[in-house]
């Protein structure tokens, strides 16, 4: 079990004022499971999203972190963990499995998720998106929706790509609905995809061995989480083999990568903040109607494009939300 990153309720200590009986005031924990690995700025934007609300970490709430970084089979422990320690909200991230597994832990506490999964409905997280029910909220990221128009762009960006390779995590729950989507994405436009799984890291450089060898003119990842962990990786070998690759987060491109089109991540964690916030001051998530994601951002890295010798079409850089130079 990783348990990274936890912040022992003594180290709040100092900061609360000590009661007349000497004991300090009761300070509600939130458990935070992720099916990824810790990522800063995600982070930073559920926080905020508290701060929004009055809540300041070490001040008024305390975090306790459970990452299964792409280990999706560990998420029910990480999830049984906490519920053992009587978090008080628990926050679920990735795709639905963490917010699932917290689900089958609890029916009691409040579960808010940020899942970039299959429909939140139709996996049995909530009952609807207007009205959850139950002890589960939060926001659905719009991922699967968007890989058709990111394949659109790929293909803007190289239109000579007759066969796309597309990276998938066969460990990922939504790994098969993607490949049908992008099946027929290639089809519309009488493209090719090959696919190659890689579930660890130690499978990655295979995985591209394996898409050169099958005559791939440009890469695909496919919408999971641990991937953006292990992005320097894949950035890496994506320039090794020459290959163009469209990715699904801004991280990609800021560590190197050609390009990204995704939700936001980022302020759906926000809202997610903000969603915590309000239960902690007494909503009920049954109350609380599941946010779907509305900020999507394309990201271009300039100087990727002159090491793959790419002309980036001046329609797609108007576009972009940020172009890196």
């Amino acid at each position: 079990m990783r348990r990274r990153e936890f912040i022992p309720l003594v180290s709040g200590a100092a900061l609360w004022p000590l009661a007349a009986r000497g004991q300090r005031p009761e300070v509600p924990t939130i458990g935070f499971l992720s099916s990824f690995s810790a990522n800063a700025r995600f982070n930073a934007a559920f926080k905020q999203g508290m701060k929004e609300l009055g809540f300041v970490e070490g001040q008024n709430f305390l975090i306790e972190y459970r990452y299964a970084e792409g280990h999706y089979d560990q998420l029910p422990a990480l999830a049984a963990d906490l519920v053992h320690r009587q978090a008080a909200v628990v926050f679920a991230a990735g795709s639905n499995g963490p917010g699932l597994a917290a689900k089958a832990a609890t029916s009691t506490i409040p579960i808010v998720f940020a899942s970039g999964g299959d429909d939140p409905v139709q996996s049995g997280l909530v009952a609807s998106l207007n009205r959850p029910g139950g002890n589960v909220t939060g926001v659905s990221i719009i991922f699967t929706e968007l890989l058709a128009k990111r394949f659109e762009l790929l293909h803007q960006l190289v239109p000579r790509a007759q066969t796309i390779g597309v990276l998938v995590n066969p460990n990922y729950p939504d790994a098969d609905l993607q490949i049908r989507e992008l099946r027929d994405a290639a089809a519309s436009i009488q493209r090719k995809i090959t696919v190659a799984s890689a579930g660890t890291e130690g499978e990655l450089d295979p995985a591209f061995a394996m898409l050169a060898q099958h005559g791939a003119d440009a890469v695909f990842t496919s919408n999971d989480p641990y991937f953006t962990s292990l992005r320097n990786q894949i950035v890496a070998l994506a320039a090794r083999y020459a290959l163009p690759a469209a990715y699904h987060a801004r991280e990609f491109p800021a560590a190197g990568g050609l390009m990204s089109y995704g939700a936001d991540v980022a302020d759906a964690f926000r809202q997610c903040g903000i969603y915590v916030g309000r239960i902690l001051k007494g909503e009920r998530p049954a109350d609380l109607p599941v946010m779907q994601s509305s900020k999507f951002e394309l990201v271009l890295n300039l100087n990727a494009a002159k090491m793959l010798k790419l002309d980036i079409p001046p329609t797609l850089i108007a576009l972009a939300d940020e172009v890196i130079e």
